[in-house]
């Protein structure tokens, strides 16, 4: 039976009664409005503790102010049904002054220098920010023996790795495939902002990042160009992007040029009317 659970007393009643029984947790964050990719992360909490849990929480403090916060879709019971059918044990959708209990404007924030500031984080200042102090709280609150996180948010895995790396935090992480509708859009929750003609076009971005992919399997290695080429492929598609580019996948750094076996990770953000969509792959392909 899947537990809702408001509150952060409750949360840490029944993750007492867990801790005495010695069953680890695989924990789930989500901003909710659940869809296929989220539920493979589910699936995966599921083979790798015996209690899985899943937050819903539209986080205040990684939205600028003119994005998406405030229509930012809220499916709390289509959501919960969805989790009951993967037998979720509890979902924690706690209110905004159960996490930030001094309020949002006084809230204690955590940075994550050098990643916090490139590819999303140069066109969202504060995101990251934002991002890395909900997760830290949320890890905080369901002491889980492993977190899981889908990798189409890639800059956002590479630093909530960081963090758990450097604040030394006792928990595990893991990252699931992004998962794609059959015409190689990935699954977001903000594709239903799309337009009819707008959804048709939007795989062009996915089309972009494997063009890069391509021109690296045939031995190219001028990263700027190709860069610049997916950019300009992104513009005549009617897009308006904010980055192509291609970094080492451990820390995303620019290509340094170095010889030895390098994996990279090709990424682009790119608007498409008012939707700010994001992608990435990885190269060499697995």
């Amino acid at each position: 039976m899947t537990e809702l659970v408001r509150q952060r007393d409750q949360l840490e009643r029944i993750r007492a009664l867990w801790r005495r029984a010695e069953e680890p947790v695989a924990f789930v964050p989500t901003m909710g409005n659940l869809h296929a990719g989220h539920y493979r992360l589910v699936e995966r909490a599921r083979a790798l503790a015996p209690r899985v849990v899943v937050s819903i929480f539209v986080n205040p403090t990684q939205f600028g102010a003119n994005e998406d916060y405030l229509r930012y879709p809220r499916t709390l019971e289509a959501d919960l049904q969805g989790l009951r059918a993967l037998e979720v044990d509890l979902v924690y959708a706690p209110k905004v002054t159960d996490l930030y209990p001094l309020g949002v404007d006084q809230a204690v924030r955590v940075e994550v220098p050098g990643l916090s500031e490139i590819l999303c984080g140069a066109s969202r200042p504060g995101h990251f920010a934002g991002v890395a102090s909900v997760v830290l709280r949320l890890l905080f609150a369901i002491e889980p023996a492993v977190a899981i996180f889908g990798e189409k948010d890639f800059q956002q895995c590479a630093l909530i790795r960081r963090l758990v790396v450097d604040l030394n935090l006792p928990v595990a992480l893991e990252r699931v495939p992004t998962v794609r509708d059959p015409d190689g859009l990935a699954l977001s929750s903000r594709n239903q902002y799309l337009s009819v003609e707008e959804r048709i076009r939007a795989p062009v971005l996915y089309q972009s990042l494997q063009a890069v992919a391509e021109a690296l399997d045939q031995g190219r290695r001028d990263f700027p160009v190709l860069e610049r080429k997916a950019v300009m492929q992104l513009e005549q598609a009617g897009f308006v992007p904010d980055y192509v580019a291609i970094r080492t996948e451990e820390t995303l750094a620019e290509p340094d040029g170095r010889l030895g076996p390098v994996r990279y990770r090709i990424l682009g953000a790119a608007r498409l009317g008012a939707t700010r969509l994001i992608d990435n792959i990885g190269w060499p392909a697995v």
